[in-house]
């Protein structure tokens, strides 16, 4: 597809000639080999070269938040245990002043991959906020009991460093019930800028029901990594509002624009434990 802000092709009534409205026609018989060459180049992606980090451009400016996300894939034996050993001890981490960091949401997979637990953190002051959370934790003989009685119950775990982008809203607790839904993108390298032009533009259309939580993006561990957390009352709410969102005119170029950046995505629904503050 086309890179700048043209968004079609024509084709001639023949259908033997691909001609691009932002470019002159020209019927020289010497036209075919730059026809070729042009129709070539659409498949090459041209990302033009900048001079600041996309986390400059793309990140919030007033404050220094600082997010993990945390994947504990844990054994199907565990699970029961694994939850009540997290709501004894993460809330009250959340709950002291004494760490600047907050707890987000705290929740089990209940479609994608199971038997998964996923944390969100957020760190107010950045690396710095971090650094000092991660020291005090290993002075706190509560979380270190836990932490090793954990590892006896994982099968792996994942952590990612993210920033929020400018343009979602920062997550804050919510009354539930409610279901959760993580949807996680693999970007093309070079593609996170185009990525964010484009969804600064389409999240408007689906802030209207308040399934909008959060939207993130990697720092640190896998990179060029995107992820979009809404929240829904249950699966049929989520279907009728995903259905919803194809009625706002420009949706569909939204969809139609981003899907070529991701290389790969992941959806996951899931269950807040009874301490989370995304309820």
């Amino acid at each position: 597809y086309c890179h700048v802000e043209c968004t079609e092709l024509s084709v001639s009534t023949t259908g033997t000639q691909l001609r691009h409205p932002c470019i002159p026609h020209k019927t020289s018989s010497t036209n075919k080999n730059r026809e070729d060459s042009w129709f070539k180049s659409l498949f090459v992606r041209k990302v033009d070269p900048r001079k600041d980090a996309h986390s400059q451009l793309l990140a919030k400016k007033e404050d220094t938040n600082l997010y993990k996300i945390q994947f504990h894939n844990v054994k199907p034996e565990c699970l029961d245990a694994y939850n009540k050993a997290s709501e004894e001890v993460l809330p009250s981490i959340n709950a002291d002043s004494h760490y600047p960091c907050e707890l987000i949401g705290t929740w089990n997979t209940w479609y994608g991959e199971q038997d998964q637990a996923v944390h969100l953190w957020r760190y107010r002051g950045g690396y710095p906020a971090l650094t000092e959370v991660m020291n005090k934790l290993r002075q706190n003989k509560e979380f270190m009991e836990y932490r090793n009685e954990r590892g006896k119950m994982l099968l792996s775990r994942r952590n990612q460093l993210l920033l929020e982008f400018s343009f979602w809203n920062e997550p804050t607790p919510r009354p539930g019930p409610n279901i959760y839904e993580l949807r996680s993108y693999q970007l093309r390298p070079g593609t996170m800028i185009e990525w964010g032009n484009y969804w600064a533009r389409a999240i408007e259309f689906r802030q209207q029901n308040s399934e909008a939580v959060g939207g993130f993006f990697s720092q640190i561990g896998s990179l060029y990594m995107v992820h979009h957390l809404w929240a829904y009352k249950d699966l049929q709410s989520r279907e009728d509002t995903r259905n919803a969102a194809w009625q706002h005119e420009g949706w569909d170029e939204v969809v139609y624009y981003t899907v070529p950046l991701i290389q790969h995505m992941e959806s996951r629904i899931m269950i807040p434990m009874k301490t989370s503050p995304l309820k």
